[in-house]
């Protein structure tokens, strides 16, 4: 048995991809995170698979903390959340979700969701780091394929080193990666 993992933060998008695969993963991994009695933290909002996320594990019975920046539209906070903290911007939201995590997990998404991944990234990598914590991508559809090969690439080339080279998880299910991230 491997790490206990309470809390996870999940990092997504707030744009609903049209393709119903993405939609779908979204739906599973806020299910699975229920089912094994791990609480989400994420963005807070009810916009795109963020929702979706949110909406899955509060109807399987999960815990979900959404961190909600006040610079966002009030009408964008997803009701029936377990809890809400408020913070000033998207830096401190990025903050407060690590903070409350043990793990991370990164859906398909976009700019706001690499963001917040690769600055996990490189503060996971910080050897006087207190973040006790562990990373993952939700490879849908090999999705993240070309950023594992690119990170491969880097420790090629020399810019990553052994230690840091597979400091990103993968898997293509919920219960694959869990199970990666628990290791």
């Amino acid at each position: 048995m491997g790490r206990t993992l309470h809390n996870i933060a999940v990092y997504c998008g707030a744009t609903m991809p049209p393709d119903k695969v993405y939609q779908d993963a979204a739906r599973d991994l806020g299910v699975c995170l229920a089912r094994h009695q791990i609480g989400l933290v994420y963005g807070g909002t009810s916009e795109g698979t963020m929702r979706l996320v949110a909406e899955a594990a509060l109807g399987a019975g999960g815990r979900v903390t959404g961190v909600f920046p006040d610079n966002l539209p009030p009408e964008w906070l997803q009701p029936g959340l377990t809890e809400v903290i408020r913070t000033h911007g998207l830096a401190e939201r990025k903050a407060a979700m690590l903070e409350r995590a043990d793990a991370l997990i990164a859906l398909p998404g976009s700019y706001g969701t690499w963001d917040e991944l690769f600055d996990a990234l490189a503060l996971l990598k910080i050897p006087t780091s207190t973040l006790a914590k562990t990373a993952g991508v939700l490879n849908v559809e090999g999705f993240y394929d070309d950023l594992l090969r690119f990170i491969e690439h880097s420790f090629q080339t020399g810019f990553t080193t052994e230690r840091h080279r597979h400091l990103l998880r993968s898997a293509a299910t919920p219960e694959a990666l869990l199970r990666k991230l628990q290791e």
